[in-house]
């Protein structure tokens, strides 16, 4: 399946049992929502879904159920973060053959090294298959920064990179990578609280979080800052940044999977070493849910 990386790509969470295992209902239930409210495509196994507390198998099993989920409606893309490059290697090949359209290729886990190794790691995972890849770029979480220059070298290597997501808060960044690389490759805003910035900075999608409870919102944030009708972008971000705030936190795996329970979504369980919200950590999160659903904008008020 060809993939048009522009729009909402929800990264999307992993439900839980209370036990730990994998809740496979509630994550094809939680696919199909995404999907019929307008995104674009998934991404499973990334930092969101847990992909460092899932086991190789769990990652294939979390593919596998949300390409049967979607049934071809949208491309499924798969986080591929390993704490070698043999395991991440083995990883995208075996993503390949469960249905993944597209790989999202991440630095490896708890090594931050120079470019040389780093290079040599990102080209072993994109010559593993012929699928295209969206390079993550989060020097904040994984220590590792991909320059404009080294990116740009990546895509003169490799055909199928095709994709950057960008997390580095910097909206100036968008600009150098995408002088580096001209149209060559599409660019992803990767941090909720910085969408509309990016977009204006030239932004083709989004890679969203808070999308996991709000999808209607995230879609219509995202195609009314794309159609350029600033008063209803600025009225709708200016609702939506305290949620999108819960994204950029040590904690955004919690608060947003906290959020989508209260809303009667996927459950909140969340594996170790992450642990349940504390009391105070719950209230302050409740106080900025309940406002946000008391100020809520009618769907007609919010469309493009």
């Amino acid at each position: 399946m060809t993939i048009h990386w522009t729009g909402v790509f929800p990264a999307i969470t992993t439900p839980l049992r209370p036990s730990g295992a994998l809740h496979l209902p509630a994550l094809a239930r939680h696919a199909r929502w995404m999907i019929d409210s307008g995104c674009r495509g998934l991404i499973c196994s990334g930092s969101l879904g847990e992909s460092a507390t899932l086991s190789f198998e769990e990652k294939l099993t979390v593919l596998r159920t949300c390409v049967r989920a979607v049934r071809g409606r949208a491309p499924v893309v798969i986080g591929i973060a390993a704490l070698s490059t043999a395991e991440a290697v083995a990883l995208a090949r075996a993503a390949a053959q469960a249905g993944a359209a597209g790989l999202m290729v991440l630095p490896p886990y708890a090594y931050s090294t120079d470019w040389t190794e780093m290079k040599a790691h990102v080209a072993a995972v994109l010559r593993a298959t012929r699928l295209p890849c969206l390079l993550y770029n989060n020097p904040l979480a994984y220590k590792t920064d991909f320059l404009p220059d080294q990116i740009a070298e990546l895509a003169a290597d490799h055909p199928n990179l095709t994709a950057v997501k960008e997390s580095t808060g910097d909206s100036r960044r968008l600009t150098a990578i995408r002088a580096a690389v001209g149209s060559r490759l599409a660019l992803l805003v990767g941090m909720d609280d910085a969408i509309v910035e990016g977009i204006r900075n030239g932004a083709d999608g989004w890679v969203a979080g808070l999308v996991n409870a709000f999808p209607i919102e995230s879609v219509a944030l995202f195609e009314t800052a794309v159609s350029g009708n600033r008063i209803r972008t600025e009225t709708l971000y200016h609702w939506f940044l305290p949620l999108l705030r819960l994204d950029t936190v040590p904690k955004f795996v919690q608060y947003i999977k906290w959020v989508q329970s209260e809303l009667g979504g996927c459950p909140a369980n969340v594996r170790p070493p992450r642990l349940a919200l504390t009391p105070a950590e719950i209230a302050s999160a409740q106080a900025i849910l309940s406002t946000a659903l008391r100020t809520r904008l009618p769907r007609e008020s919010i469309s493009p």
